[in-house]
């Protein structure tokens, strides 16, 4: 184990070099920060001041060696539009953002899961057939299609749930949290499921698949044949097998969903750390772009290294191994 975690944790460090050249150098070419900022009529010379203020006017290879140094720190430096540490406005987005995200993956695994089961169990069914029909049309369809669907029947025709924002929320020191308030709980209920939806289908659809293959093994007979009860082959047997991909996948798809919830937060207006980084890029806000994305490769990374220590709790031939 500590062999494996030495490789993971060198492997995540040059990851994590790569993303921060990556995030230096594409962020240089989304637009001039200084046409931004300046007021209108600005001289030249208050423009190269401003320049020289934010340390745009010494060289590439500079301005890179400080940014790293910075990065070290946890310095990620100043917003250029709202002047403020660019981690403290992540820190104050990101409360929005895992709660969003948190939901979303419990309602993909709550849902996915058993219904993939279900399928898998009468894959030939008419409900199972049903199912994978509206899989299609969840796998096919954009996020922010979805989320106008959603608002247009819930929102406004109905009227039961809000379109947009976060509602009331809970200060709880740092964290700020709509899991205590009825008007929070209303507000997380449209992203959520706008966001759940892909993985949801995607879940559903890989177990059905693991569990099929899972159920035509040998040992399953073998089980069958010995009188075991079904729940215990179908809950302890074939499912804890069939989990492994989903495990990956799931790992994988909550670094995706944080990465990717940019268009659901801008959709329903959700104020997390997608709405953020929307907004820098039409600024441009070059240290918010740069910090959101180090942030979700090493989310990425983070979500890789626990992803591989779960599969020797699940499968204990890697134990062995």
């Amino acid at each position: 184990m500590i062999r494996i975690l030495s490789v993971r944790l060198l492997q995540a460090i040059l990851v994590m070099v790569a993303v921060t050249a990556i995030a230096f150098v594409m962020f240089r070419f989304v637009g001039d920060p200084v046409a931004a900022m300046v007021r209108e009529g600005a001289t030249q010379s208050e423009k190269d001041a401003l320049r020289a203020a934010l340390g745009l006017d010494k060289p590439l290879v500079v301005q890179f060696l400080e940014f790293v140094g910075r990065v070290l720190q946890g310095n990620f430096g100043t917003s250029f539009r709202y002047q403020q540490p660019v981690a403290v406005l992540l820190l104050s987005r990101l409360p929005a953002t895992m709660e969003l995200v948190f939901v979303a993956t419990v309602m993909s695994l709550a849902v996915g899961i058993p219904l993939g089961v279900v399928c898998a169990l009468k894959p030939n069914g008419f409900f199972s057939r049903l199912t994978q029909s509206a899989t299609l049309v969840g796998i096919s369809m954009p996020t922010f299609v979805t989320g106008l669907l959603l608002i247009l029947i819930f929102a406004v025709n109905l009227r039961w749930l809000p379109s947009s924002g976060r509602g009331e929320v809970v200060d709880l020191g740092f964290w700020q949290t709509g899991f205590l308030t009825i008007s929070g709980l209303k507000s997380l209920i449209l992203p959520s499921i706008t966001l759940a939806l892909f993985q949801l289908t995607l879940i559903m659809r890989l177990v059905r698949s693991e569990m099929i293959d899972v159920l035509s093994s040998d040992y399953i007979r073998f089980a069958f044949a010995r009188g075991l009860p079904r729940s215990y082959i179908y809950g302890r047997l074939a499912l804890r097998n069939a989990l492994m991909p989903v495990v990956t996948v799931t790992g994988l798809q909550i670094g995706q969903l944080i990465a990717f919830a940019i268009v659901t937060e801008t959709v329903f207006q959700w104020p997390g750390m997608g709405l953020l980084f929307t907004n820098a890029v039409g600024y441009p806000d070059i240290p918010v772009l740069s910090a959101y994305l180090l942030f979700v490769g090493f989310l990425f990374v983070l979500i890789n290294m626990i992803v591989d220590i779960l599969y020797t709790f699940i499968d204990p031939r890697l134990r062995t191994r």
